[in-house]
C-alpha cells in the first residue's frame, strides 16, 4: 500500500513526536489542515501504538523531521473567511439600558402620582373654605323647587309641607263626606317624600368613603347631576306644560312627570344629607325654617361692624335660595321646565368638579 510504504519511510522517533502532538490536538477536537504540496490528500493519518515495533527500512536514512507540514488551527485566534465562527454574545447596548432605566422611572412616577391623587381625593375639605359650593347648593334648592311648585304645587326639597299634606289626605277619609279618592296632588306629594328618603339613604355611602372627603363630595354632587338630567329628560318626554293654572289643575299628570318628581326629590335628599355632614352654618342647605330661627337667635345678629360667620353664612344661605327661586321661575317662563332643569344639571356638574379644588382641613382643626 502506498500509505504503508510511506509509513515505513518515517523514523519512529520523528513519527512518535508527530503522533503525540496530533493525538493531543485531536483530543481537543482541533482539526489538522495540511499545507499546500505537503502530504497526499488520499493519505490517512493514523495513530501509532507505543508498542509497535520500529521500522527502519529506509535505505536512504531519510527521516520525517519536518514537523511544520501540519498547521494547528488556533480556535482562539483569527481564522479565514471560509471557517465557521461562533455567534457573538448578546450584549445589551447602552440604549436598551437607558430604556429600562427610563421605564423604571416612569413606573415609579406613575405610582407616586397615583398615591398623591388618592391622598388628594381622600383628604377632608375645610368647612370654612366650602362657602361657595354650599351657597350653590342653597341656590339649587330654590331653583329646583321653583320648577316643581310652578307645575304641581309640590316642594321637592321642603318635605314638611308634603308630609303634612299626606296627613290631611289621610284625615279626609274620616270626614263627613267620606272622600276615598287618592288625589293626584297627594300622590305627587307621596312620590316626593318617598324618593327624598331614598336619596338621603344614598347619602350614607359617604360614611364609607368619608363624608367630608373630596372624593365623596364630588361623587355625590355628580350623582345629583345625573338625577337632575334624568328628570329633565323625563319631563321633556312627557310633552306637558310647565306652569299650572290652579292647584286643582296641575300641569304634570302622566307617568313621566312622576318620574321627574321622583328624580328631583332624590337629588334634593342626597344634597340635604351631604350638606348636613359637612357641618357648617349652611346646615342641610334644603330647609330654611331652622336657619331662620338660628339667625334670629344669634347673639351677634346686630354686630354689623365686623364679620360674624355664624350670622353671615346663614344670611348667604337664605339669599342664595331666594335668588335660585327667582332665576328658576324666570327661566321657566322663557324656555320651559325641561330646558331649565338641563341648566340646573350643568350647574351641578360644575359644583361636582369644584369640590376637588376646595382646600383641605388644617391639621388639628
Amino acid at each position: 500500500m502506498p500509505g504503508r510504504s510511506f509509513k515505513n519511510k518515517l523514523s519512529l522517533g520523528s513519527f512518535n513526536r508527530i503522533h503525540q502532538r496530533t493525538a493531543s490536538v485531536k483530543s481537543f477536537g482541533i482539526p489538522l489542515i495540511p499545507y499546500k504540496n505537503s502530504l497526499p490528500s488520499d493519505l490517512d493519518i493514523f495513530s501509532v501504538s507505543g508498542n509497535e515495533p520500529e521500522f527502519d527500512d529506509d535505505s536512504g536514512g531519510g527521516s520525517f523531521d519536518d514537523l511544520n507540514i501540519f498547521e494547528i488551527i488556533d480556535m482562539h485566534g483569527s481564522q479565514d473567511s471560509t471557517s465557521s465562527t461562533l455567534p457573538a454574545p448578546v450584549v445589551q447596548n447602552r440604549l436598551s439600558q437607558c430604556s429600562i432605566a427610563k421605564n423604571r422611572r416612569d413606573d415609579e412616577n406613575d405610582a407616586s402620582a397615583m398615591v398623591k391623587l388618592k391622598k388628594h381625593l381622600l383628604t377632608e375639605v375645610d368647612g370654612d373654605q366650602s362657602t361657595a359650593p354650599l351657597s350653590v347648593y342653597c341656590f339649587m334648592t330654590g331653583f329646583i323647587d321653583s320648577v316643581t311648585f310652578s307645575a304641581i304645587f309640590v316642594w321637592c326639597a321642603f318635605q314638611t309641607g308634603n308630609s303634612l299634606q299626606l296627613a290631611l289626605a289621610l284625615a279626609r277619609l274620616f270626614s263627613g263626606q267620606h272622600d276615598h279618592s287618592f288625589h293626584i296632588a297627594d300622590r305627587q306629594a307621596l312620590c316626593s317624600v318617598l324618593t327624598f328618603i331614598f336619596g338621603a339613604f344614598i347619602g350614607r355611602i359617604g360614611d364609607k368613603l368619608g363624608c367630608k372627603t373630596r372624593l365623596w363630595l364630588a361623587l355625590g354632587t355628580f350623582i345629583q347631576t345625573l338625577f337632575t338630567m334624568a328628570a329633565a329628560i323625563a319631563i321633556w318626554q312627557s310633552h306637558q306644560g310647565s306652569v299650572a293654572d290652579a292647584r286643582a289643575n296641575p300641569a304634570w299628570t302622566n307617568v313621566a312627570s312622576f318620574v321627574c318628581v321622583g328624580f328631583l326629590s332624590a337629588s334634593m335628599g342626597l344634597q340635604g344629607i351631604m350638606g348636613k355632614r359637612v357641618n357648617t352654618q349652611f346646615t342641610t342647605t334644603v330647609v330654611l325654617t331652622t336657619t331662620w330661627c338660628e339667625l334670629m337667635a344669634d347673639p351677634k345678629l346686630f354686630d354689623i361692624r365686623r364679620m360674624v360667620i355664624s350670622r353671615d353664612h346663614k344670611i348667604m344661605a337664605i339669599a342664595s335660595l331666594f335668588f335660585g327661586g327667582f332665576i328658576g321661575r324666570a327661566l321657566i317662563d322663557n324656555i320651559g321646565s325641561a330646558a331649565t332643569l338641563g341648566i340646573g344639571a350643568g350647574i351641578r356638574l360644575i359644583v361636582s368638579a369644584w369640590w376637588l379644588f376646595i382646600p383641605e382641613k388644617p391639621a388639628g382643626k
